[in-house]
């Protein structure tokens, strides 16, 4: 039986091996840390598979040194932006050369080549058609399923895009569907795995569709459950409120008896025609009961306004990320953080929750967690307010015994 010899892999460049360590020093210390997909292990993925196609393609030695610069440098733009990165790698990568003295003729063509991994470029020539089936390369290997999650995660963190695990792979379905590798290189590198890839994310989607399915019938069939948890939910919001009044009342009174306190006291002292005024006058040591009288009415009445002063969370980013029904930190019921939203953001995040029951669950549960944020500050303010008040009272009342026991 013949076996089709291999082909030795040809030997690097100095300024391929020079490249490398660049990219690699660029991505440590400049690629946000967000990305977890276009990192320095993918673009060393894609090197190594560019140089692979090109020595299937029977490159000349110039071409494959072109082609292998421009697949080190096809992502280093994500140092600087995600959407047309490509543009920037560029440039980067023409800096670059240059500094090396490579010949502009040929920084041209690598600069061309980067160009096609833009997915509006044109691919017309072998070495753009190459280093593009290169970049893809990851769809015809056997870790394209975690890549995808991987590139998922990128994006949630990136772009905000969050997708539902069944749409997750309806479009990794899709797109392993249509994507076409140009080059017979790749084509004959990739295309097997592809067809397995295909099959594999069928099933997976299945499987998803049967979770979802199953997931469905079992609320149908728990209608009861499900008027308990309305009910507790009902009960929760209802001790919530009861609480926060409470809370509210009490600090109204502190407020209330603070306030004429301090009337009281600054009326009296001020006025010349009181018996309180002359006698402070004559008597300066009263003033040590009286202040801390002034500072205990004080700094309970500060207390007790800080209680019943509205706390209001809310989240300056959620302008910029439209998909916060599914964030779990956020509740669009809460006027709070639906405030900060567009009309048609709010509109569509409500349509989104009205869908789905975990949602809409989620939703409720972080709305109750942040009602007992506001509770536990109210109720922590007002026992300072009440310590105050009472330890306050108390040094008051030793202070004026021990001035009456002075002045006896």
């Amino acid at each position: 039986m013949e076996t089709t010899p291999t082909l030795p892999k040809p030997a690097k460049s100095e300024i391929v091996k020079q490249a490398k360590a660049y990219v690699e020093k660029l991505f440590d210390e400049q690629l946000p840390r967000q990305l977890v997909y276009h990192t320095f292990k993918h673009t060393n993925t894609v090197a190594k598979e560019a140089a692979a196609l090109g020595q299937a393609a029977g490159l000349a030695a110039p071409d494959q040194e072109a082609l292998t610069l421009a697949a080190w440098f096809h992502d280093a733009g994500y140092i600087d932006r995600y959407d047309g990165h490509e543009y920037r790698s560029m440039e980067l990568a023409e800096q670059w050369l240059t500094q090396q003295g490579y010949p502009q003729e040929r920084i041209g063509v690598v600069k061309e080549i980067i160009r096609a991994t833009h997915r509006d470029e044109k691919r017309d020539t072998e070495l753009q058609k190459l280093l593009v089936d290169a970049d893809m390369s990851n769809l015809g290997r056997e870790d394209c399923m975690a890549d995808a999650e991987l590139l998922r995660t990128e994006w949630e963190a990136t772009q905000g895009k969050v997708y539902s695990n069944i749409e997750w792979a309806e479009f990794q379905l899709d797109f392993l569907l249509q994507h076409k590798y140009l080059t017979e290189a790749g084509k004959d590198r990739y295309k097997a795995q592809l067809k397995d890839n295909i099959k594999e994310q069928r099933k997976a989607l299945k499987k998803q569709e049967k979770k979802a399915k199953k997931k469905e019938e079992e609320a149908e069939g728990y209608a009861e459950g499900k008027r308990g948890v309305e009910t507790m939910f009902r009960s929760t919001y209802s001790q919530h409120q009861r609480l926060s009044q409470m809370a509210d009342q009490k600090a109204n009174m502190m407020i209330s008896l603070n306030t004429v306190l301090l009337s009281v006291i600054i009326t009296y002292l001020g006025a010349k025609t009181s018996q309180i005024g002359p006698a402070f006058t004559k008597n300066p040591v009263l003033a040590v009961p009286m202040g801390l009288l002034v500072a205990t009415a004080l700094g309970s009445v500060v207390t007790a306004i800080l209680s019943a002063q509205p706390d209001v969370t809310s989240f300056k980013w959620l302008r910029r990320s439209p998909q916060i029904a599914t964030n779990r930190r956020v509740n669009i019921l809460f006027f709070g953080n639906f405030t900060k939203l567009s009309l048609d953001h709010f509109q569509d995040g409500m349509h989104e929750l009205m869908k789905d029951k975990d949602l809409l669950y989620n939703n409720m549960i972080t709305d109750i967690y942040y009602l007992g944020e506001v509770l536990s500050r109210k109720y922590r303010l007002l026992r300072v307010s009440y310590t105050i008040f009472m330890v306050g009272l108390i040094l008051t009342a030793l202070a004026f015994g021990i001035v009456m026991l002075y002045k006896a």
